[in-house]
């Protein structure tokens, strides 16, 4: 049996992606690693610049919404493994324009599981997996007591995008069932790290501090939310893909719950030190507004069946990974400026191999 794979990485170029491509193409290169992005606003080719030459890796600049090309993707470069993190995962960009998401993470999973099908059918490799990248949203909300979301809660997304992932979730399990395909699926909790988009809380709130800019927090900041390192997640995903049970699903969590309110208040802090400002000078710059519509007020991720069954654990506590995140960010400003500024989308990689199609 063919033991190669050649594994295709749906969403590379974006934040958590990026880390599981950095990591698999080191890791292992004897694998062949394509990251597939459409390289839409979130998507940002200098998150993998120190990887773009390695004989082991290829950029696709492809669309997952086109299904044509997914087939033909999947064909030409004999894909026997799928790890699909492309989708559209902002909150109030599904709220101020959701059909955007329903197309791309429900019609775009569809297209790959149905493209993979359609291939995986045809060939007598038997070691084939479809990776579905999924998020603890999907579950809806929590009281502020001491439940958790397990692999058997109920979904109840609340907002169109956790809608459009839990949509996504449910026909990955259906092409499992119905037609056989292996697959799992992991639901994860909110990630933190370098290269994450700055319209995400940490990265924004961490250039308005440096720049001395509002910081608007929801409601009164009471909202709860379990945050976990992206290089953890991009472990916990390794380890899925090689030793995760076909069918199953898997819950990744950080074992860190944080109010919004006490996590600004400790990027405050934080931040404080690290310009040498006088303590407190940052949380002057907390303000409170109106509450985004439907938001959850909790999640919490029971990740015990990934220590129990594939001897995964987080590495690091949130104290020790918000500070190499700040540093990380005070330490490329050029990475943050291109963003803010727009030129990162008119990146072009030195090497950038492609497929004639």
């Amino acid at each position: 049996m063919d033991t190669k794979k050649n594994i295709l990485i749906t969403g590379g170029a974006g934040f958590i992606g990026s880390h599981v491509v950095r990591l698999l193409v080191n890791k292992y290169p004897e694998y062949h690693i394509y990251n597939l992005d459409a390289l839409t606003y979130a998507g940002n080719l200098y998150n993998i610049t120190d990887i773009e030459g390695k004989d082991n890796y290829t950029f696709l600049q492809r669309d997952i919404c086109d299904l044509d090309l997914m087939r033909q993707t999947i064909k030409d470069c004999d894909i026997s493994h799928i790890i699909h993190l492309a989708a559209e995962s902002h909150v109030d960009r599904s709220i101020s324009n959701p059909l955007v998401f329903l197309n791309t993470n429900i019609l775009g999973t569809a297209n790959l599981l149905q493209a993979a099908k359609e291939y995986w059918d045809t060939t007598s490799r038997q070691d084939h997996l479809f990776y579905q990248v999924s998020t603890d949203e999907v579950y809806g909300a929590l009281e502020m007591d001491n439940t958790m979301f397990t692999e058997d809660t109920a979904y109840d997304p609340r907002s169109p995008y956790s809608a459009s992932k839990a949509s996504a979730d449910h026909l990955v399990r259906a092409w499992y069932h119905t037609f056989k395909l292996p697959v799992v699926v992991s639901n994860c909790s909110n990630n933190y790290g370098s290269h994450q988009f700055p319209e995400k809380l940490i990265p924004l709130f961490i250039h308005n501090i440096k720049n001395n800019l509002a910081l608007p927090v929801y409601g009164k900041g009471e909202n709860v939310r379990d945050w976990l390192y992206v290089e953890d997640h991009a472990r916990a995903i390794d380890t899925i893909l090689h030793r995760g049970k076909i069918g199953e699903t898997y819950n990744i969590g950080g074992h860190n719950e944080w109010t919004n309110i006490d996590l600004i208040h400790l990027l405050c802090d934080l931040m404080d030190q690290k310009l040498d400002r006088k303590p407190g000078q940052s949380r002057s710059l907390i303000s409170f507004v109106t509450d985004r519509a439907g938001h959850d007020l909790r999640y919490a991720i029971d990740a015990s069946k990934m220590q129990r069954e594939l001897d995964w654990l987080p590495s690091l506590q949130f104290e020790q990974g918000i500070e190499l995140t700040i540093d990380w960010y005070l330490n490329n400003e050029t990475w943050l400026q291109n963003i803010m500024d727009g030129s990162y989308r008119n990146y072009s990689p030195t090497v950038q191999k492609d497929l004639s199609i």
